[in-house]
């Protein structure tokens, strides 16, 4: 054997090793989606959902309900749907004590979808979700077709110069193969500088096509994919309230929600003697979501809704509703010190500052993370007078969290099976101007989530000034 036929084996050899080292492409650097929790107020139950991620289609998807204390047992009834035709059903069993069931379907292509939950006695939610696709970028593509033909082409110059008479001719072949190894070269630059396209689900709304098919059609010139804020319409309706979110640019339904801090809607409501609900109504339709209030106060309620819009940022929007009802009205609150909720102890901590340390410190360390924190805390004042009125007024209206701590290499953050965190939970605020101001802390403890009321009163020297 010549040394060009020798030469080609050698550069044959190295090419098919640096594509067989190479790997797999995964769709940007993910072969996968992560897990989505979200919260849902569904009739009478506070769930949260959990669609688990999907790696590849078609598979099987499984989610799991996980339910709290009080919740009462019954069956959920599931399905998934694409294009509006649904592909897959099951039904979810809830027992008697708290945790997490389990349900199956299927799906069978990436791209947007839609899972709906009902349990028979009201409208179904809906949650819109998305299945990733396996996409390998274009200049991927380049740099694994560059070696890939560079690879045939030597070794076609190895069988020209081998069997030629000439072993000139093989130059020809090689030639090809350095014209293959520059596009695949140029590709692999390409790829460390050149930005991914659009996201589709957080900043496009996602349809099948971009999903499958980001690059096509895409601008990777900056381009601004920002939309205007919702504007909010809170209706009283027997037993329910129904919120209806509209675009303010073209008062269209608003329905392009992203699930932020893990729901789609965070709706806080205010009663007139101070009673805190945190609720998460479920999804109807495009713009419409309702959430369940059996027995209200009579009176003004403060209304908080706290959503995250597809290029619009998170969002605050607030209001009031005026309800019929029956309902004792909520005792004052204390100030800090020792107190029981919903029979567990808790010591309520305010270290006075700017900022301000606000502590709940809880028996034991066996916390769970409900809506992935540790902890929550809504903050709205000064203001006096009845609390839903002077809510609805206040000029501060805040929502705290306490982290939990990371570990390293899990991806997906820990769901409510996990009891391990505590027994202190702080947040550190503060508080803009002197006044009396309403606190909740709200934490979670064997599957039930406790709420912490409290009155604030901050003095003109102390914190914020």
């Amino acid at each position: 054997m010549g040394t060009q036929p020798k030469l080609a084996l050698l550069m044959l050899l190295a090419v098919l090793g640096i594509a067989a080292g190479s790997g797999t492409a995964h769709a940007d650097g993910a072969p996968s989606g992560s897990d989505v929790q979200v919260a849902q107020t569904l009739g009478a139950r506070e769930l949260t959902v959990i669609i688990r991620r999907v790696a590849t289609t078609p598979s099987p998807l499984r989610v799991d309900v996980v339910t709290h204390r009080g919740t009462a047992p019954g069956t959920l009834h599931l399905a998934v749907a694409a294009d509006g035709v649904t592909v897959s059903r099951t039904d979810v069993v809830l027992g008697a004590e708290p945790g997490m069931y389990a349900g199956n379907l299927q799906v069978d292509k990436p791209g947007p979808w839609l899972l709906s939950l009902s349990d028979g006695a009201g409208p179904a939610a809906t949650i819109p979700f998305l299945v990733p696709a396996r996409v390998v970028p274009p200049w991927e593509r380049a740099t694994y077709g560059g070696f890939v033909a560079a690879g045939g082409f030597l070794l076609l110059a190895l069988i020209v110069g081998v069997r030629a008479k000439r072993t000139a001719f093989a130059l020809i072949p090689a030639g090809g193969a350095v014209a293959a190894i520059a596009v695949a070269v140029t590709g692999a630059l390409l790829s460390a500088s050149t930005p991914p396209p659009p996201a589709p689900g957080s900043q496009l709304d996602p349809t099948f096509d971009n999903v499958t098919d980001p690059y096509a059609n895409a601008q990777l010139s900056p381009v601004d994919y920002s939309r205007p804020p919702v504007n909010l319409a809170v209706e009283a309706r027997p037993e329910s309230l129904q919120l209806r979110l509209t675009d303010g640019a073209t008062g269209r339904p608003a329905d392009d929600l992203l699930v932020h801090d893990n729901a789609l809607v965070h709706l806080v409501l205010v009663s007139p003697s101070g009673r805190m609900s945190h609720l998460h109504p479920v999804r109807v339709g495009p713009g419409d979501y309702r959430v369940r209030l059996a027995d209200p106060e009579a009176g003004t309620y403060a209304v908080a809704a706290e959503l995250a819009r597809r290029g619009g940022g998170v969002q605050l929007v607030r209001s009031t509703v005026d309800l019929k009802g029956t309902a004792a009205p909520a005792p004052e609150p204390p100030a800090a010190g020792p107190r029981t909720v919903d029979g567990t102890p808790v010591d309520l901590t305010i270290t006075p500052g700017t900022p301000s340390t606000i502590t709940a410190h809880f028996p034991a360390r066996d916390l769970q993370p409900w809506l992935g924190m540790l902890g929550h805390l809504i903050v709205t004042g000064p203001f006096t007078g009845p609390a839903g009125e002077g809510a609805a007024k206040a000029p501060t209206w805040a929502h705290v969290h306490a982290m939990i701590p990371p570990v390293a290499g899990q991806a997906d953050r820990p769901d409510e099976t996990v009891a391990a965190y505590g027994p202190d939970v702080s947040f550190t605020y503060t508080f803009a101007e002197p006044g009396r101001y309403r606190i909740w802390l709200q934490a979670e403890r064997g599957y039930q989530v406790l709420t912490v009321p409290a009155v604030v009163d901050v003095p003109s020297t102390g914190a914020g000034r």
